[in-house]
C-alpha cells in the first residue's frame, strides 16, 4: 500500500524519504538501496526479538504485578468414599456457602480427590484460577458426587503444582490451599515417612510462599496423628478436627474469609503503629527545638498514613460478612484518627516556627492522640473476639 503522506526532511543538497514505495528499500533521493535477503532476515529476526523481549518485561515488570490478584486460594476437597453418605454433601454446602463470601479480587480454584490408585483422575482441577469466577466453583461444588479412596497425597501434590504453571499471575499477597477431607490417611501411600517426604519437596519446589489450611472432617480418630503429619511436612497448622456440619462451614468460612480480613487488619494497624512512633518522634524534636528534623519526620508519617491504600482495597472487597464489615469500618475510622493526630503534629509544628506559645495545640495533639488509642483498642478487642471464634464449638 503506497503511504498517504510522504514527509521529507532536507538533510543538505539531498532529501531521505521516510515511508518509501517498496518495503526493505532505503530511498535517499534518486538513490534506492535494496537489501539483500541475507542482510534483511537477520535485521528482521533481531527486530522481533528486542520487541518481544521488551513487550515480556512490560508483562512481568510492570503489568502482571497490577493485574496480580491479592489472594490465589484452591480449594482441595475430598470426594472419595467414606462412612457417612452425607459427608459429601455437607463439604459442598459449606463450599458453596464460603466462596459466596469471598473476596472481589480473591482468583479461586477447586481440585477434588478420589478414585483408583494410579488412575490419571484420581484428582482433578474442576475449575482453575480466576478472578470473579464463584458461580463456577458453587456450580461444580453442587455436582460432586463421591467415588473411589482418598488419594489425598496425590491431591496435595498436583494442587501445589497447579501453582507453579506458566505465565500464572502469582498473587500479590497470599496463594494458599485449603484441604477438605474426611480422610486422615492415603489409601495408596501407606509409607508416612514417604508421604512427608514427597509433599515438603513438592512445596519446597514450588518456589513461592504457599500456605497450608487443614480441615478434617469426621476424619476417624485413629487417623489424625498421619494427617498431623501431613499438616506438618506442608508446614501447616496442625488441622482442624470438626464432627457436624455447622462446624465445617463455620471452619472453612474462618479459613477462607475471616483469615484474611485478620491479617489484612493486623497488616493496617502495624502501618499505623508505626506512624505513631514517627509522630511521637517529630513531636519530641518539636518541642525540644529541632523543627527540621520534626518536619521531615512528619512528611513520613504522613507518606504511611496514605500508603495503606491497598490494605484498605482488599478490606472493602471482602465486606460481605456483618464481621468484615465491622474490621472494615473499625479501620477506615482508626486510620482517619491517625491522620488528626498527624495534623494535630504537624499545627504544633507551625506553631513553634511561628514562636508563639505551644500549650494549646499540645492539648489539642493529646486529645487527638486519645481518642486514637481508644479506637486501636476497640480494634484489638475486635480482632481478638474474630481469633476466638475458630475454636468456638457451634
Amino acid at each position: 500500500m503506497r503511504p498517504l503522506f510522504r514527509k521529507r526532511r532536507r538533510t543538505g543538497k539531498r532529501s531521505v524519504f521516510i515511508g518509501g514505495n517498496n518495503s526493505g528499500d532505503i530511498s535517499t533521493g534518486d538513490t534506492r538501496v535494496e537489501m539483500p535477503p541475507l542482510v534483511r532476515m537477520p535485521l528482521v529476526v533481531l527486530l522481533v526479538s528486542v520487541l518481544g523481549v521488551g513487550a515480556g518485561w512490560l508483562y512481568f515488570d510492570w503489568l502482571a504485578p497490577k493485574l496480580a490478584p491479592n489472594y490465589r486460594t484452591q480449594f482441595l476437597i475430598d470426594t472419595a468414599n467414606g462412612p457417612d453418605p452425607k459427608g459429601i454433601a455437607a463439604i459442598s454446602t459449606s463450599l458453596r456457602k464460603t466462596v459466596g463470601n469471598s473476596g472481589d479480587h480473591d482468583a479461586l480454584a477447586l481440585r477434588t480427590f478420589g478414585g483408583a490408585c494410579g488412575a490419571s483422575d484420581n484428582t482433578s482441577q474442576v475449575v482453575g484460577f480466576d478472578v470473579g469466577n464463584q458461580q463456577k466453583i458453587t456450580q461444580a461444588a453442587g455436582q460432586v458426587r463421591a467415588d473411589g479412596k482418598p488419594t489425598l497425597v496425590r491431591g496435595i501434590v498436583q494442587a501445589v503444582e497447579d501453582f507453579s504453571q506458566p505465565f500464572d499471575r502469582k498473587a500479590r499477597q497470599v496463594n494458599r490451599i485449603i484441604v477438605v477431607t474426611r480422610h486422615g490417611v492415603d489409601a495408596c501411600e501407606d509409607d508416612v515417612s514417604f508421604v512427608e517426604k514427597e509433599i515438603r519437596e513438592r512445596v519446597g519446589a514450588a518456589g513461592l510462599s504457599l500456605q497450608f489450611r487443614v480441615v478434617g472432617y469426621q476424619v476417624p480418630e485413629g487417623q489424625h496423628r498421619t494427617l498431623d503429619r501431613m499438616a506438618t511436612a506442608a508446614e501447616a497448622p496442625p488441622p482442624v478436627y470438626v464432627k457436624n456440619a455447622p462446624d465445617l462451614a463455620r471452619t472453612l468460612d474462618w479459613f477462607s474469609n475471616v483469615e484474611p480480613v485478620l491479617k489484612g487488619a493486623q497488616r493496617i494497624v502495624s502501618t499505623l503503629n508505626a506512624t505513631v512512633t514517627q509522630v511521637n518522634t517529630a513531636v519530641r524534636a518539636t518541642e525540644e527545638g529541632r523543627l527540621d528534623a520534626a518536619d521531615s519526620t512528619l512528611r513520613q508519617a504522613r507518606q504511611a498514613v496514605n500508603g495503606t491504600g491497598p490494605e484498605f482495597d482488599d478490606l472493602t472487597g471482602r465486606t460481605k460478612s456483618a464481621e468484615a464489615r465491622n474490621v472494615h469500618d473499625r479501620a477506615v475510622r482508626l486510620r482517619e484518627k491517625q491522620k488528626q493526630v498527624v495534623d494535630a503534629a504537624s499545627q504544633l509544628l507551625h506553631t513553634a516556627r511561628a514562636g508563639t506559645p505551644l500549650e494549646p495545640r499540645r492539648k489539642v495533639f493529646q486529645r487527638a492522640a486519645a481518642h486514637y488509642n481508644d479506637e486501636v483498642n476497640g480494634m484489638n478487642k475486635l480482632l481478638a473476639d474474630l481469633r476466638g471464634k475458630l475454636a468456638e464449638p457451634s
